[in-house]
């Protein structure tokens, strides 16, 4: 026991909400072996008995990661999850500037691993709605321009296929920075040398669900934490173009 603990967000005698950190695994996968902290361990040596995770943000995501306390209460929230009924709020900072707000409709396949081997090959129809908050541009040269122009939007994903928001973005050519999968290897080095930031800038900033005991609808919110908080002191943002479009992306894979 190692005495770390996560910020409670929220918590009652069935639920508990708290902030993940980016660089946390949920819980042990074997795709990182040599990791050795776990949200699920750390919360439940914080509040000395058993969690039971009903959702998952991936490794580098941050914010608002929601518990039960028993297994009764798990497959009940675990349910609205899978049943789209849990509204998911997201911030990123992305590549570009995006339309003022838009729909990307993409349909993506599953994520191959040996954690979560997809049950079926082809592409399912997946929706992420978006909305530009505020822009930025540096006078870098990363690209073939001679500036650099970055965003910060706010994301809620009607679906909930893995690694979504990541691909999605990327599809529009809007990839999250710090993303070093799917997105730009020369932006994302931009904020790590400049800026010190080397986190995927995507986190959770709010769960809006139904609790499943009292029946009473639940909004709990987030900070999206470090590398947010620099930037917003460092970086020169102000609100989106007054005259940005209204974007809906391609449905075509």
């Amino acid at each position: 026991m190692t005495g770390e603990t996560l910020p409670i967000l929220y918590q009652d005698d069935a639920v508990v909400v708290v902030n993940k950190p980016s660089g946390l695994l949920v819980h042990r996968s074997p795709i990182d072996r040599h990791e050795t902290r776990f949200a699920v361990q750390i919360l439940r040596d914080q509040l000395g008995r058993h969690v039971f995770p009903v959702h998952r943000l991936d490794k580098g995501t941050s914010g608002a990661l929601a518990f039960a306390l028993d297994r009764d209460t798990a497959t009940r929230l675990a349910g609205q999850f899978a049943g789209k009924q849990v509204r998911k709020t997201y911030r990123a900072v992305v590549r570009g500037w995006p339309p003022a707000s838009g729909v990307i409709d993409h349909p993506l396949d599953a994520v191959q691993d040996t954690y979560a081997p997809a049950a079926d090959s082809g592409p399912k129809a997946c929706r992420t709605t978006y909305r530009t908050i505020a822009v930025v541009e540096l006078p870098l040269r990363v690209d073939r321009y001679p500036t650099a122009r970055y965003s910060l939007v706010e994301l809620e994903p009607e679906t909930g296929r893995r690694h979504q928001l990541r691909r999605h973005l990327a599809h529009v050519s809007h990839p999250i920075i710090g993303d070093s999968t799917y997105g730009k290897g020369r932006h994302n080095r931009v904020f790590a040398d400049r800026y010190g930031v080397r986190r995927l800038l995507l986190a959770c900033v709010g769960l809006e669900f139904t609790q499943p005991v009292s029946g009473q609808r639940l909004t709990v919110g987030a900070d999206p934490g470090p590398g947010f908080d620099v930037l917003r002191q460092q970086l020169d943002w102000r609100p989106p173009p007054q005259d940005a479009a209204t974007g809906v992306s391609p449905s075509s894979p």
